[in-house]
Protein backbone atom coordinates (compact mmCIF):
# COMPACT_ATOMS: atom_id res chain seq x y z
CA UNK A 1 0.00 0.00 0.00
CA UNK A 2 2.61 2.54 0.43
CA UNK A 3 4.80 1.58 -2.33
CA UNK A 4 1.42 2.55 -4.12
CA UNK A 5 1.01 5.89 -2.77
CA UNK A 6 4.20 6.67 -3.26
CA UNK A 7 3.95 5.82 -6.86
CA UNK A 8 0.67 8.16 -6.52
CA UNK A 9 2.68 10.56 -5.27
CA UNK A 10 5.76 10.85 -7.69
CA UNK A 11 2.93 11.00 -10.41
CA UNK A 12 1.00 13.95 -8.82
CA UNK A 13 4.52 16.09 -8.61
CA UNK A 14 5.79 14.55 -11.83
CA UNK A 15 3.81 14.17 -14.97
CA UNK A 16 0.60 15.59 -13.24
CA UNK A 17 2.40 18.72 -12.01
CA UNK A 18 3.62 19.39 -15.71
CA UNK A 19 0.33 18.81 -17.27
CA UNK A 20 -1.54 20.75 -14.68
CA UNK A 21 0.94 23.77 -14.80
CA UNK A 22 1.25 23.74 -18.70
CA UNK A 23 -3.05 23.70 -18.63
CA UNK A 24 -2.82 26.82 -16.31
CA UNK A 25 -0.38 28.93 -18.47
CA UNK A 26 -2.12 28.29 -21.40
CA UNK A 27 -5.39 28.86 -19.95
CA UNK A 28 -4.23 31.96 -18.23
CA UNK A 29 -2.39 33.26 -21.68
CA UNK A 30 -5.94 32.25 -23.11
CA UNK A 31 -8.03 34.32 -20.79
CA UNK A 32 -5.25 37.87 -21.00
CA UNK A 33 -5.47 37.54 -25.29
CA UNK A 34 -9.12 37.70 -25.19
CA UNK A 35 -9.28 40.44 -22.93
CA UNK A 36 -6.83 41.86 -24.92
CA UNK A 37 -8.40 41.58 -28.22
CA UNK A 38 -11.62 42.56 -26.79
CA UNK A 39 -10.25 45.81 -25.42
CA UNK A 40 -8.77 46.69 -28.70
CA UNK A 41 -12.16 45.91 -31.01
CA UNK A 42 -14.07 48.08 -28.18
CA UNK A 43 -11.56 51.19 -28.59
CA UNK A 44 -12.06 50.92 -32.47
CA UNK A 45 -15.88 50.70 -32.43
CA UNK A 46 -15.78 53.74 -30.04
CA UNK A 47 -14.03 55.49 -32.47
CA UNK A 48 -12.18 57.14 -29.45
CA UNK A 49 -8.64 56.63 -29.26
CA UNK A 50 -7.56 58.81 -26.78
CA UNK A 51 -6.74 55.99 -23.52
CA UNK A 52 -6.03 57.84 -19.74
CA UNK A 53 -2.65 56.27 -19.12
CA UNK A 54 -1.29 58.53 -16.58
CA UNK A 55 -5.07 58.45 -14.88
CA UNK A 56 -5.09 54.38 -15.61
CA UNK A 57 -2.17 53.89 -13.96
CA UNK A 58 -2.66 55.83 -10.91
CA UNK A 59 -5.84 53.01 -10.68
CA UNK A 60 -4.10 50.10 -11.13
CA UNK A 61 -1.45 51.22 -8.40
CA UNK A 62 -4.33 51.74 -5.87
CA UNK A 63 -6.50 48.95 -7.10
CA UNK A 64 -3.27 46.58 -6.32
CA UNK A 65 -2.22 48.32 -2.99
CA UNK A 66 -5.36 49.26 -1.56
CA UNK A 67 -3.99 51.12 1.76
CA UNK A 68 -6.33 53.55 1.55
CA UNK A 69 -9.33 51.76 1.20
CA UNK A 70 -8.86 49.29 3.67
CA UNK A 71 -10.48 51.45 6.82
CA UNK A 72 -13.25 52.93 4.91
CA UNK A 73 -15.97 49.88 5.25
CA UNK A 74 -15.26 46.29 7.08
CA UNK A 75 -11.87 47.22 7.33
CA UNK A 76 -10.80 43.80 9.20
CA UNK A 77 -12.39 41.76 6.84
CA UNK A 78 -10.56 43.85 3.94
CA UNK A 79 -7.16 43.38 5.72
CA UNK A 80 -7.67 39.62 6.29
CA UNK A 81 -8.89 39.05 2.55
CA UNK A 82 -5.48 41.21 1.28
CA UNK A 83 -3.53 39.11 4.07
CA UNK A 84 -5.07 36.05 2.84
CA UNK A 85 -4.27 36.57 -0.89
CA UNK A 86 -0.44 37.58 -0.01
CA UNK A 87 -0.28 34.11 1.37
CA UNK A 88 -1.84 32.33 -1.77
CA UNK A 89 0.36 34.30 -3.60
CA UNK A 90 3.88 33.93 -1.64
CA UNK A 91 3.56 30.48 -0.45
CA UNK A 92 2.98 28.41 -3.67
CA UNK A 93 5.47 30.53 -5.56
CA UNK A 94 8.14 30.94 -3.39
CA UNK A 95 8.42 28.35 -0.70
CA UNK A 96 11.72 26.80 -0.79
CA UNK A 97 10.20 23.50 -1.67
CA UNK A 98 7.99 24.78 -4.21
CA UNK A 99 10.84 26.08 -5.85
CA UNK A 100 12.54 23.42 -5.74
CA UNK A 101 9.62 21.49 -7.34
CA UNK A 102 9.02 23.70 -10.09
CA UNK A 103 13.16 23.10 -11.17
CA UNK A 104 12.57 19.26 -11.11
CA UNK A 105 8.92 19.29 -12.72
CA UNK A 106 8.72 22.30 -15.63
CA UNK A 107 12.83 22.83 -16.02
CA UNK A 108 12.74 26.24 -14.53
CA UNK A 109 12.51 28.72 -11.58
CA UNK A 110 13.33 31.45 -9.71
CA UNK A 111 16.13 31.99 -7.09
CA UNK A 112 14.28 33.98 -4.53
CA UNK A 113 12.81 31.86 -1.67
CA UNK A 114 10.89 32.65 1.47
CA UNK A 115 12.63 31.83 4.87
CA UNK A 116 11.33 28.52 6.03
CA UNK A 117 10.21 30.30 9.07
CA UNK A 118 8.40 33.26 7.48
CA UNK A 119 7.15 30.67 5.16
CA UNK A 120 5.40 28.54 7.63
CA UNK A 121 3.98 31.74 9.61
CA UNK A 122 2.61 33.26 6.28
CA UNK A 123 0.73 29.38 6.06
CA UNK A 124 -0.74 29.81 9.34
CA UNK A 125 -1.98 33.39 8.48
CA UNK A 126 -3.51 32.27 5.69
CA UNK A 127 -5.06 29.41 7.14
CA UNK A 128 -6.78 31.41 9.39
CA UNK A 129 -7.61 34.89 7.52
CA UNK A 130 -8.96 31.99 4.93
CA UNK A 131 -11.34 30.46 7.44
CA UNK A 132 -12.78 33.96 8.76
CA UNK A 133 -13.23 35.02 5.01
CA UNK A 134 -15.47 31.83 4.82
CA UNK A 135 -17.30 32.29 7.79
CA UNK A 136 -17.50 35.57 7.40
CA UNK A 137 -19.09 35.32 3.82
CA UNK A 138 -21.51 32.39 4.97
CA UNK A 139 -23.22 34.41 8.09
CA UNK A 140 -22.86 38.02 5.91
CA UNK A 141 -26.29 38.55 4.79
CA UNK A 142 -25.10 41.07 2.24
CA UNK A 143 -22.14 38.44 0.87
CA UNK A 144 -24.78 35.56 1.57
CA UNK A 145 -27.24 37.54 -1.13
CA UNK A 146 -24.39 37.68 -3.72
CA UNK A 147 -22.97 34.64 -3.05
CA UNK A 148 -22.75 31.06 -5.71
CA UNK A 149 -22.21 27.98 -4.50
CA UNK A 150 -18.41 28.09 -6.15
CA UNK A 151 -17.25 31.23 -3.42
CA UNK A 152 -18.18 28.55 -0.94
CA UNK A 153 -16.08 25.83 -2.46
CA UNK A 154 -12.94 27.91 -3.69
CA UNK A 155 -11.71 29.22 -0.47
CA UNK A 156 -12.22 25.44 1.30
CA UNK A 157 -10.39 24.19 -1.91
CA UNK A 158 -7.47 26.96 -1.74
CA UNK A 159 -7.02 26.01 1.92
CA UNK A 160 -6.31 22.14 1.34
CA UNK A 161 -3.21 22.35 -0.04
CA UNK A 162 -2.20 24.88 3.05
CA UNK A 163 -3.46 22.69 5.43
CA UNK A 164 -1.82 19.88 4.37
CA UNK A 165 1.47 21.63 3.69
CA UNK A 166 1.71 22.44 7.01
CA UNK A 167 1.13 19.29 7.99
CA UNK A 168 3.74 17.54 6.42
CA UNK A 169 6.48 20.16 7.41
CA UNK A 170 5.74 20.75 11.04
CA UNK A 171 3.78 17.98 12.45
CA UNK A 172 5.15 14.71 13.04
CA UNK A 173 3.13 12.19 11.21
CA UNK A 174 2.90 8.54 10.83
CA UNK A 175 4.83 6.88 7.44
CA UNK A 176 0.81 6.62 5.76
CA UNK A 177 -0.34 9.77 7.54
CA UNK A 178 2.43 11.76 5.95
CA UNK A 179 2.47 10.11 2.37
CA UNK A 180 -1.92 11.01 2.80
CA UNK A 181 -0.89 14.34 3.64
CA UNK A 182 1.35 14.37 0.84
CA UNK A 183 -0.52 12.75 -1.84
CA UNK A 184 -3.51 15.08 -0.90
CA UNK A 185 -1.63 18.21 -0.88
CA UNK A 186 -0.14 17.57 -4.65
CA UNK A 187 -4.08 16.77 -6.04
CA UNK A 188 -5.37 19.41 -4.37
CA UNK A 189 -2.91 21.66 -5.75
CA UNK A 190 -2.95 21.10 -9.06
CA UNK A 191 -6.61 20.33 -9.05
CA UNK A 192 -6.35 24.40 -8.33
CA UNK A 193 -4.35 24.92 -10.94
CA UNK A 194 -5.93 22.99 -13.50
CA UNK A 195 -9.21 24.65 -12.75
CA UNK A 196 -8.08 28.38 -12.41
CA UNK A 197 -8.35 29.54 -15.86
CA UNK A 198 -11.84 28.48 -16.15
CA UNK A 199 -13.10 30.29 -12.93
CA UNK A 200 -13.18 34.18 -11.67
CA UNK A 201 -10.15 33.71 -10.19
CA UNK A 202 -8.40 33.76 -13.58
CA UNK A 203 -9.19 37.56 -13.25
CA UNK A 204 -5.65 37.44 -11.23
CA UNK A 205 -4.22 37.12 -15.01
CA UNK A 206 -5.67 40.69 -15.76
CA UNK A 207 -5.05 41.99 -12.61
CA UNK A 208 -2.56 45.17 -13.67
CA UNK A 209 -3.98 45.40 -17.28
CA UNK A 210 -7.87 45.70 -15.43
CA UNK A 211 -7.86 49.68 -15.04
CA UNK A 212 -6.61 50.12 -18.59
CA UNK A 213 -8.91 47.83 -20.27
CA UNK A 214 -11.92 49.73 -18.73
CA UNK A 215 -10.62 53.34 -19.52
CA UNK A 216 -9.45 51.88 -23.11
CA UNK A 217 -13.04 49.55 -24.03
CA UNK A 218 -15.47 51.42 -21.23
CA UNK A 219 -16.53 54.22 -24.19
CA UNK A 220 -19.60 54.98 -26.13
CA UNK A 221 -19.10 54.93 -30.35
CA UNK A 222 -19.30 57.98 -31.80
CA UNK A 223 -22.58 59.44 -32.02
CA UNK A 224 -24.17 57.44 -29.35
CA UNK A 225 -25.23 60.86 -27.66
CA UNK A 226 -27.13 62.00 -30.48
CA UNK A 227 -28.86 58.54 -31.40
CA UNK A 228 -30.17 58.78 -27.24
CA UNK A 229 -30.96 62.32 -27.70
CA UNK A 230 -33.17 61.24 -30.68
CA UNK A 231 -34.56 58.26 -29.12
CA UNK A 232 -36.07 60.24 -26.15
CA UNK A 233 -37.05 63.25 -28.12
CA UNK A 234 -34.77 65.84 -26.95
CA UNK A 235 -32.20 66.51 -29.77
CA UNK A 236 -33.15 70.17 -30.31
CA UNK A 237 -33.17 70.97 -26.87
CA UNK A 238 -29.25 72.85 -26.29
CA UNK A 239 -27.49 71.26 -23.46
Amino acid sequence: MGCNVESWIEFARGPLFRLSFTLMILGLLRVLFLSVTGTIIALKRAGDRVVPWRDATLKTLQWLFPVNRLWRARPVYSTLSVLFHIGLILVPLFYAAHVTLFRASVGFAWPVVLPQTCAHNLTLLTLASGVFLFFGRAFDQRSRALSRRSDYLWPLLLLVPFLTGYLCANVELSSSGYQFAMLTHLLSGNLIMLLLPFSKIAHCALMPLSQFVSAAAWKFPKGTGDRVAATLGKKEVPV
